[in-house]
C-alpha cells in the first residue's frame, strides 16, 4: 500500500493542474450541457437552447468576442441522472468543454455532483433552485437564478400574510426535487406556524397522479403548492377542476413548472386558467420596457422566428449574456479558474434593466409572481 502512495499522489497532481490550470487557446470556445432534449419535459431543454444560442449566434455574428467564437454543444439526458453521468463525462473528458452551463433538474444536477467538484470546472447557470447548489461550499458553482426557498417564500408571503389563506397543500415530485420543494414549503409554513394539511406526490417522468390527487381532495385545501413538472401539474389541475372539492382552490406553480408549456397544456385540455399563481425568476418575457428584454425579443424573433417566446428562454438568454460578459473580462491566458472569478465577480448592470449581485453562490436575487388572464401573463405587485 506504502509503495503506490507516490503513483496515487503524482496522478493526482497531474489530474489537479490539468482541470485547474490547463490555458485554452481554441478560437472555439465550447461550453456544454445535459439537458432534456426528449421526454417528458423536452420543452424545457429546447428553450434552454433556443434562449441561449439566440445570444450566442449574435455574439459570433457581430464578433463581440473578436477572433473566438462560442458553441453550446448539448447532449440529450431525458432527464433522468445516470444519462446526465454519462454525458457530463463526455463533455469534460472527451470535448473538453471550457464550462459546463445550463443544466437542466435538481435531480440530474446532484447526481453530478461529485464529477464537477472533482474537475473544478465553471458550473454557471443550472436551471434548478436547489439549496445544495447555494452553500457556498465551492467556488466553480455559480448560479443565474433565484432558489426556491425564495420562489416559495414569496408565494406563501403573498397567499397568507396578504390574502389570509391557511389551508396549503403539496403536489409534488417523488425525487430530489420535490424534496427540495417540499422542505422549502414546510420552512416557509412553519415560520407562520402553519400546517400542511396535505401531499401528494408522483414518479419523475411519469403521468401517475391519482395517488396523490386522492391523498389531497378530502382536505379541501384553499392553497396547493405544485412542485412538479408541467404535465403532471397540467393532468392534476385537470382533474381537479372537475371536482368540487377544489372550486376555489388557487394552484401555485413554481419556476421549473414551466408556465407556458403549462398554460398551453391546459388550454389543449379547454381547461379554464383562472386561479393559478405562477412564481418566476425573470421579468415577464414581454416587458419590452425593460432594455435587456428587448434585446432577447429582438434576437429571439432574428435566429429563431417561428419560436414563442418564453420565461425559460429569457432565462437562457439572460445567463448565456452574462456568461459571454464573463469570458470577455478574462485577461491574458484563458482558464477556467479566470471564468470562474469574472462570473462570481459580474458588474450588477450588465444585463441592462435587471440588476445582478453575487449572493448566496446566484446572481439573481428576486422572484415575482404571475397570474394568466386574458391569455397573457399579468405580474402581482
Amino acid at each position: 500500500m506504502l509503495k503506490r502512495t507516490p503513483i496515487i499522489l503524482f496522478i493526482f497532481i497531474i489530474f489537479y493542474f490539468y482541470f485547474k490550470s490547463e490555458v485554452y487557446t481554441q478560437n472555439t470556445i465550447i461550453v456544454g450541457s445535459s439537458l432534456p432534449k426528449t421526454g417528458i419535459i423536452k420543452s424545457w431543454g429546447e428553450s434552454v437552447i433556443f434562449g441561449a444560442n439566440s445570444y450566442f449566434k449574435y455574439v459570433n455574428d457581430v464578433k463581440l468576442l473578436g477572433n473566438k467564437k462560442i458553441e453550446f454543444l448539448t447532449y440529450d439526458d431525458k432527464y433522468e441522472p445516470e444519462l446526465t453521468i454519462d454525458n457530463t463525462n463526455k463533455l469534460l473528458f472527451s470535448d473538453k468543454v471550457f464550462a459546463l452551463f445550463g443544466f437542466v433538474g435538481t435531480p440530474t444536477v446532484k447526481s453530478i455532483l461529485p464529477i464537477v467538484r472533482d474537475a473544478e470546472v465553471p458550473f454557471f447557470a443550472p436551471f434548478t433552485g436547489a439549496s445544495f447548489l447555494r452553500d457556498n461550499q465551492n467556488k466553480n458553482f455559480i448560479n443565474f437564478r433565484s432558489s426556491y426557498d425564495e420562489e416559495i417564500e414569496s408565494l406563501i408571503y403573498y397567499l397568507h400574510n396578504k390574502k389570509s389563506l391557511n389551508k396549503f397543500a403539496v403536489f409534488y415530485q417523488n425525487d430530489d426535487y420535490g424534496e427540495e420543494g417540499y422542505v422549502s414549503l414546510l420552512k416557509s409554513l412553519k415560520s407562520r406556524k402553519l400546517p400542511l394539511v396535505a401531499e401528494g406526490s408522483y414518479k419523475r417522468n411519469t403521468l401517475s397522479i391519482t395517488h396523490a390527487f386522492n391523498e389531497i381532495k378530502d382536505a379541501k385545501p384553499e392553497v396547493i403548492i405544485m412542485i412538479g413538472a408541467y404535465k403532471p401539474n397540467s393532468l392534476f389541475i385537470k382533474k381537479a377542476k372537475e371536482n368540487k372539492n377544489f372550486k376555489n382552490t388557487i394552484f401555485c406553480n413554481i419556476s421549473f413548472g414551466d408556465a407556458n408549456a403549462m398554460v398551453k397544456e391546459l388550454k389543449f385540455y379547454n381547461v379554464n386558467t383562472s386561479n393559478l399563481i405562477f412564481s418566476q425568476v425573470v421579468p415577464s418575457y414581454t416587458q419590452d420596457s425593460i432594455p435587456v428584454i428587448k434585446e432577447y425579443q429582438t434576437l429571439m424573433k432574428k435566429y429563431y422566428p417561428d419560436v414563442e417566446l418564453g420565461f425559460i428562454s429569457l432565462e437562457s438568454f439572460l445567463s448565456a449574456k452574462v456568461l459571454v460578459n464573463a469570458i470577455s473580462r478574462i485577461e491574458d491566458d484563458r482558464t477556467r479558474e479566470k471564468l470562474i472569478f469574472t462570473l462570481r465577480t459580474s458588474p450588477s448592470d450588465v444585463l441592462d434593466g435587471i440588476n445582478i449581485r453575487f449572493n448566496h453562490s446566484q446572481l439573481l436575487n428576486k422572484t415575482y409572481l404571475f397570474k394568466y388572464v386574458d391569455n397573457q401573463f399579468i405580474e402581482i405587485k
